[in-house]
C-alpha cells in the first residue's frame, strides 16, 4: 500500500464553496458488504438508520482562530491559532500558531483588533508563538477572529461562515477546523432521530489542522499524526458499550467521533475522561466500536480518506476497502456530488 494509491482525480467545480441548507445536501448510501449505492439527502437519515439505534456525534465548537495582524511597515500577516501555551503563560497571553512562510518573521510585532492588542511571534522549538500583550480567550476570538475555512474553499470568510461552519451542537471550543460531517444536522433531524427511537450521544474531540493535510510519505506508516484532545463522559461510555451489548447498531457521525471512539476503547470498553490521541486509522485496522460511519467526501491522500477506505474494506481487506470507496467516489463525481467540507454526504454501512 502506497500513498499514491488514495489519489484521485477531482475538478475543480466539484469543490464546494458555499454550503447547501442544513439537511439538503445529498447523501450517497453505500452498502459495505454488497457494493450497493443508493442516493438520498441528508434530511432522510433518520428513516435510513435502524430504529433503536445509536448515533454519536462529536461537539466540539470552532474557534474563530484566524487572525489578521499589520505590523510596523504596514504589511500585513495571517496567523491561525491553535492552543494557549500554557506551559509558558497560564493566562492565555501566549499562543501556539501557524503563520505562512513568508511570515515568519520572529521577533517581529503585529497589531491586532484595530491596533487594540499587540503580539510578538516567537520560536520556540519547532513550535511559533505569539505572545500577546493581554489575556486572548475565546469572547476575545469571537470578536476579532475569523472563521479558520480550509484553503481550498476559494473565497473570504463572510458572516453566513459564523454560523454555518459550527454544526447546531457545538459546545465546548477548541477545533481548528469543523468537524464537518456534522454541519448537515438540523435540530429537526435530531429530533426526527429521536421519534425513531435513534438515540445521540455526544463526544467531545478539538480538531487540529493536521487533520485534513495530505499524507506527505510515499508509505502512510512513516506519517506521524499529531496529537488532539477529546474526551468521553462516564454516562456516554455507559450507554454506547450497553448498546453494543444489546446488539444495537452504532453509527459515527464524522471521522473525528469514529477515531474518538476507537482511541478510547480498551478491551470491551471506553476510557472515560479527558486525554489526547494521536491515532492514525488506516490498512487493514480491526474498528470494534462503531458499525456504520456518517461522513463527508475526503481530499485525496489524506489521513480521513485512508480511515474511510479502512472501514469501508472492514473483514474483507483494506484493498478491497480502497476500490470500492474510489469507485463510489468516481461515481459520486460523474452524478456531480460536492465534496469536502462544505459538500455532500456518504453514509456507508
Amino acid at each position: 500500500m502506497k500513498t499514491s494509491d488514495f489519489y484521485f482525480d477531482l475538478p475543480q467545480e466539484r469543490i464546494a464553496q458555499y454550503p447547501a441548507a442544513r439537511g439538503e445536501s445529498r447523501l450517497l448510501v453505500l452498502d459495505r458488504s454488497s457494493g450497493r449505492r443508493a442516493h438520498h439527502v441528508v434530511k432522510e437519515l433518520p428513516v435510513i438508520l435502524e430504529s433503536d439505534s445509536l448515533v454519536v456525534f462529536n461537539d466540539s465548537r470552532v474557534r474563530k482562530a484566524r487572525l489578521l495582524g499589520t505590523d510596523g511597515r504596514g504589511g500585513t500577516a495571517e496567523f491561525l491559532l491553535l492552543n494557549m501555551a500554557a506551559d509558558l503563560a497560564g493566562d492565555g497571553s501566549v499562543w501556539e500558531a501557524i503563520t505562512k512562510k513568508a511570515d515568519r518573521r520572529t521577533g517581529g510585532r503585529f497589531r491586532f483588533a484595530g491596533g487594540e492588542t499587540e503580539a510578538a511571534l516567537l520560536r520556540d522549538g519547532g513550535r511559533y508563538l505569539l505572545r500577546f500583550d493581554r489575556p486572548v480567550d475565546d469572547a476575545w476570538l469571537d470578536a476579532h477572529g475569523r472563521v479558520p475555512l480550509p484553503p481550498y474553499i476559494r473565497r473570504a470568510c463572510d458572516e453566513g461562515d459564523s454560523e454555518r461552519y459550527q454544526t447546531v451542537y457545538a459546545r465546548d471550543y477548541g477545533s481548528a477546523a469543523a468537524p464537518t460531517a456534522g454541519l448537515h444536522f438540523t435540530s429537526g433531524i435530531l429530533a426526527a432521530l429521536s421519534a425513531r427511537g435513534i438515540a445521540a450521544e455526544f463526544v467531545t474531540l478539538h480538531v487540529g489542522p493536521g487533520t485534513f493535510l495530505p499524507v506527505r510519505s510515499e508509505n502512510p506508516e512513516d506519517h506521524r499524526m499529531h496529537r488532539e484532545f477529546f474526551r468521553i463522559d462516564g454516562g456516554t461510555a455507559a450507554r454506547i458499550e450497553a448498546a453494543k451489548r444489546e446488539g444495537r447498531k452504532v453509527t459515527a457521525a464524522g471521522t473525528t467521533t469514529l477515531r474518538a471512539l476507537e482511541a478510547a476503547w480498551r478491551d470491551g470498553r471506553f476510557l472515560t475522561g479527558e486525554r489526547s490521541t494521536d491515532i492514525f486509522i488506516y490498512g487493514d485496522y480491526r474498528f470494534a466500536t462503531a458499525d456504520a460511519l456518517f461522513t463527508n467526501f475526503h481530499t485525496p491522500a489524506s489521513t480521513l480518506l485512508m480511515l474511510v477506505c479502512a472501514f469501508a474494506g472492514a473483514g474483507q481487506g483494506e484493498a478491497a476497502g480502497r476500490k470500492l470507496i474510489l469507485e463510489t467516489y468516481r461515481e459520486a463525481i460523474q452524478k456531480e456530488y460536492n465534496f469536502f467540507s462544505y459538500g455532500d454526504a456518504m453514509l456507508i454501512l
